[in-house]
């Protein structure tokens, strides 16, 4: 809104140039999604209490979890309102990327509140099988993979969007080239993959939150990398970055998230006072999965994201093996789980967690200059 105001009145009034600023733009992005979470949250606590909205503890989980049983849940809807809200502020509205993006964590954030709802209604913790959920996400991801391919700059298809750069190697002599519809197809699983990884880390007070707000920064890191120029001197080209034109104005949607996400931790940090549910986690885990495939960083995702890999890894791994041996590698799936059974404190968990994905972001942008 700011910056089509920034377009339209710049010659009547000299200070909306600001606002063409990317970088200011990102500044208030992350400040105005934060004060409407602070803000805005104890309000919407009250209100799930009130109606007795609250979560539904599985009876097969750990002990200590009964605790929490009614704590408020589906936090997480305020939390993507925050984000929408002010992407929409400060975004370029002419910029695909940042439209899709949105469309996903909103879309993905609906089959998370139906979902949440129906464990409301129902009383138990069963809520929309995973095949129907699955079944909404790839539905999604694929209407979204039709627009990428059509809606995109022309250029960008030639150059860019069917090729997976190899991390810690060249991206302009190591890359795997792919025909669309798998390259389509890969994009699908990346959506749909880091949307459920974040809903199976979300199991602790703060467990998920906290990777999430450091995915978001190593990615508004990259998204405002890609095209930079400093005087003459072309930073992106340097690094070895993909230029992807338009993927810079991401930053808006980063900070957002990462403003909301700490807005929303004050809250949710142990003990916590709401949980996200599934409408937060599905939406949060959705956006980032865009951000993955359109910076063009799907494999390096994987180290990125290597809290949600690993939670979610743990879960697969738990069943096969359960399934053809008839034998747990686990105490108890996804991981998180696993450390709980084994006597260690809720918060140490989380922390641990917390430490773990700030150095996996470190080796992240490590990437940017071993190759």
């Amino acid at each position: 809104m700011f910056f089509w105001l920034a377009e339209h009145f710049r010659g009547e009034f000299g200070p909306l140039n600001v606002f063409r600023y990317v970088t200011f733009r990102t500044l208030i992005a992350f400040v105005t999604a934060f004060v409407i979470t602070m803000a805005l949250y104890p309000w919407f606590i009250r209100t799930l209490r009130a109606k007795q909205i609250g979560q539904t503890v599985r009876t097969d989980g750990p002990q200590s979890h009964f605790v929490k049983s009614g704590t408020p849940t589906m936090g997480g809807s305020l939390l993507i309102m925050a984000v929408v809200a002010s992407s929409l502020m400060w975004m370029d509205p002419s910029n695909p990327f940042v439209w899709m993006t949105l469309a996903v964590m909103v879309g993905y954030g609906i089959v998370g509140f139906v979902d949440d709802f129906r464990k409301y209604r129902d009383r138990n913790s069963k809520g929309v099988s995973g095949k129907t959920k699955l079944f909404w996400q790839f539905s999604i991801a694929g209407i979204i993979m039709v627009l990428f391919f059509s809606w995109i700059q022309p250029g960008l298809m030639d150059s860019y969007s069917l090729r997976l750069y190899i991390p810690f190697l060249r991206i302009d002599q190591y890359y795997i080239e792919l025909p669309a519809w798998l390259y389509a197809t890969l994009a699908c699983f990346v959506l749909a993959g880091t949307s459920n990884g974040v809903n199976l880390t979300d199991g602790l007070d703060g467990l998920a939150i906290g990777p999430v707000i450091t995915s978001a920064a190593t990615f508004l890191v990259l998204c405002y990398l890609t095209n930079l120029r400093i005087g003459g001197f072309d930073v992106s080209a340097y690094l070895l970055i993909p230029k992807v034109p338009g993927v810079q104005e991401l930053t808006i949607v980063t900070a957002a998230i990462i403003g909301a996400g700490i807005g929303f931790l004050w809250y949710n940090t142990f003990p916590a006072q709401v949980f996200m549910g599934d409408v937060g986690a599905l939406g949060l885990g959705g956006a980032l999965g865009c951000l993955a495939v359109f910076t063009k960083n799907e494999l390096l995702s994987l180290i990125i994201f290597g809290i949600f890999v690993l939670e979610s890894v743990s879960v697969i791994t738990q069943t096969v093996s359960y399934k053809l041996t008839g034998k747990r590698i686990f105490r108890m799936a996804p991981l998180h789980h696993h450390y709980e059974l084994k006597g260690w404190p809720e918060p140490k968990i989380i922390v641990r967690f917390w430490i773990v994905a700030l150095l996996l972001s470190v080796v992240a942008f490590a990437n940017l200059k071993l190759r």
